[in-house]
């Protein structure tokens, strides 16, 4: 099996070069890429790489994911999230390809309380929620084998993440605020690319399981209760560690306005994806502490 990969030095894209490894032959691409083609905004540049290529499966774990950023620049948002993968798409659907790509909790509008689930009517807050449902759809109506994964707060040991932010913040501020208000779960990069790489070999011997998922650890919390549960583990894993900060007060949304509305309610119903693919996906702790032993 041949493998095109999009996105490798991002969050997901670097696990999923692990992950895929076993796969068969991955060639895989970042943006500044010299063999091939991986950057976004060039459309033709995407639709060359895919015909040289020419990948039995293509993954995109490439977006634009500065989602306050995305409110100033909603043109080039939608090329990076939506039109490259379309194109991405229609070459897939010339060559018989399956393509593999990474959606967001952001394409709801966060009401309510229950579990949202694959066939619940999409109404994004934002331009990023936007971009990356038009994505959706515009793979859904041209590429006929394809695999969706929704997903939400995702973190890796590699690079920036909330944890990390958190730990940072409580060495050097006496009083943390942290809003209480959104919920839903905290998912590592390498849980996303671990069922990718399951996913895409059941695939392949029954193509008709494709289609669009929800994929999130099990579980849920708040920002608030997040930030308490890794600075508590933190203090288990490493007790010589010295926070600064006495207490984690917690507040609502709105004390901390942002260009960009977040759903309040990111939850994710995962009984699809865990029934399809014979899967039983950990409690987002269990993730978030192997992260932080690693980190620290």
């Amino acid at each position: 099996m041949k493998l095109l990969l999009f996105g490798k030095g991002g969050q997901v894209g670097w696990e999923l070069q692990r992950s895929l490894a076993p796969l068969g032959e991955i060639v895989a691409l970042d943006f500044d890429s010299t063999d091939h083609c991986g950057d976004f905004s060039n459309l033709a540049g995407l639709a060359d790489t895919v015909r040289a290529v020419k990948p039995d499966v293509i993954v995109n774990a490439a977006a634009h994911t500065a989602v306050d950023k995305a409110e100033s620049e909603p043109d080039l948002v939608r090329t990076l999230n939506a039109l490259a993968p379309g194109v991405l798409a229609q070459e897939a659907a010339r060559i018989g390809a399956c393509l593999v790509h990474y959606s967001t909790d952001y394409v709801f509008d966060g009401s309510g309380t229950r579990a949202w689930r694959e066939a619940d009517k999409p109404a994004p807050l934002n331009v990023y929620g936007q971009t990356k449902l038009e994505g959706e759809q515009l793979i859904q109506a041209t590429c006929p084998q394809h695999l969706i994964l929704r997903t939400s707060w995702v973190y890796a040991a590699r690079g920036g993440n909330f944890a990390k932010t958190m730990l940072r913040l409580a060495q050097e501020r006496e009083r943390l605020t942290v809003i209480d208000d959104q919920f839903g779960a905290p998912t590592g990069a390498e849980l996303l690319a671990d069922v990718t790489a399951h996913a895409i070999a059941q695939l392949c011997q029954r193509p008709e399981d494709g289609g669009l998922y929800h994929l999130v650890a099990s579980g849920e919390t708040n920002w608030h209760a997040y930030a308490n549960y890794v600075l508590a583990q933190a203090k288990l894993l490493q007790p010589e560690l010295q926070f600064k900060a006495t207490e984690v007060l917690p507040v609502a949304s709105s004390a901390f306005p942002t260009p960009a509305r977040r759903p309040h309610n990111s939850r994710l119903d995962t009984r699809k994806l865990q029934t399809t693919f014979g899967l039983s996906l950990p409690h987002w702790q269990q993730g978030v502490t192997r992260m932080l032993a690693e980190t620290l």
